[in-house]
């Protein structure tokens, strides 16, 4: 679906004047848009969606097949970001200790010292995150829900900004575990990469050259810190909705858990994260307030991986986002 076009204006050509000033926002989210494009070519979506993530604080999944720079985005990201980063390659025999740390008898003392694992920090790129077993897949239902960990009976918090940004091969099941259904629940996108047009692998093969094969991440530069990311985050929690905006969002949601095609429907938690991407969407579009659109727009990412399509649906071969976005289709937009 393309990007709808929005504007400040209504149809009297009026301009609306922002009851709160999100200059500050848009400069701040046009930069990272910048400096992603040093390296990345066209994914013009993609990046705002993973912009919004940020704004909305939710974890984001990439889907995609192999090449399609899906590990390279999310790192370009974290880069632009002046938070920590780490990475955590999930494979078969990664166990729950080797992501959130364990605790060590310390010897000098004679006590246990927690030994924190690479899940703690603000940006964390899980890469192929349905490789892991059962076991460590449920280490992050804690981690990703309610931002701590908790080891031998004691809690660790989690350093704010907390965001998981995870990837996985649709198409590549050998040596794979589906990932639970609680634990998609928690992403607030799962976002599908495709190839790229003629016209941008064109682009991506000049640039390429012109860069001597060399596509260093170096050149990234940090462009917003973690306490204006808070900041941020705080002005996108104030964009105004209006009570049928909320209405609408309920009932696209409610939509899904009486849809024929669908066995089983999207969660109360999908309809409060709809919610707060689509302020987010407004507010990278510089408006203080929503609209029909910014929720079609956003509503699809956020419910296509929360729902289970009919055994009838799945073995014509239609698709979760196909249904959404016709039940989105249904639901009459407020005026």
């Amino acid at each position: 679906m393309e990007t709808p076009e929005l504007n400040n204006e209504n149809g009297n050509n009026e301009v609306i004047v922002n009851r709160m000033d999100l200059s500050g926002l848009k400069m701040a989210t046009d930069k990272v848009r910048d400096e992603i494009a040093k390296i990345i070519v066209g994914q013009h979506q993609l990046i705002d969606m993973l912009i919004v993530g940020l704004l909305s604080d939710g974890h984001i999944l990439l889907e995609g097949l192999p090449g399609v720079a899906k590990t390279m985005t999310a790192k370009l990201l974290a880069k632009t970001l002046n938070i920590k980063f780490s990475r955590v390659q999930f494979t078969p025999d990664l166990m729950p200790s080797d992501v959130i740390g364990t605790s060590i008898f310390n010897l000098k003392n004679s006590e246990f010292q927690f030994k924190p694992g690479p899940i703690f920090a603000n940006v964390v790129l899980i890469d192929e995150i349905n490789r892991a077993p059962a076991k460590t897949q449920a280490a992050l239902f804690e981690c990703m829900q309610e931002k701590q960990v908790t080891i031998d009976g004691v809690t660790h918090i989690l350093p704010p900004p907390f965001i998981v940004l995870a990837t996985q091969n649709p198409i590549e099941q050998e040596g794979t575990y589906r990932l639970p259904e609680a634990q998609l629940d928690r992403f607030l996108f799962k976002i599908n990469i495709g190839y790229p047009s003629l016209q941008e692998e064109t682009n991506l093969l000049k640039k390429y050259h012109l860069a001597e094969g060399n596509f260093d991440p170096a050149v990234i530069n940090p462009v917003m810190t973690g306490e204006e990311l808070a900041k941020y985050r705080n002005q996108v929690q104030k964009v105004h909705t209006e009570d049928k905006l909320i209405d609408y969002i309920a009932k696209i949601v409610h939509q899904t858990r009486n849809n024929k095609s669908l066995y089983l429907g999207a969660s109360p938690r999908a309809t409060l994260y709809t919610l707060t991407a689509a302020k987010a969407f407004a507010a990278i579009n510089a408006r203080d307030f929503i609209t029909p659109d910014d929720i079609k727009f956003v509503a699809p990412y956020v419910l296509h991986h929360r729902v289970i399509l009919t055994p009838e649906k799945e073995m014509e071969g239609t698709s979760p986002m196909e249904i959404v976005r016709q039940v989105i289709e249904t639901v009459e937009v407020p005026r």
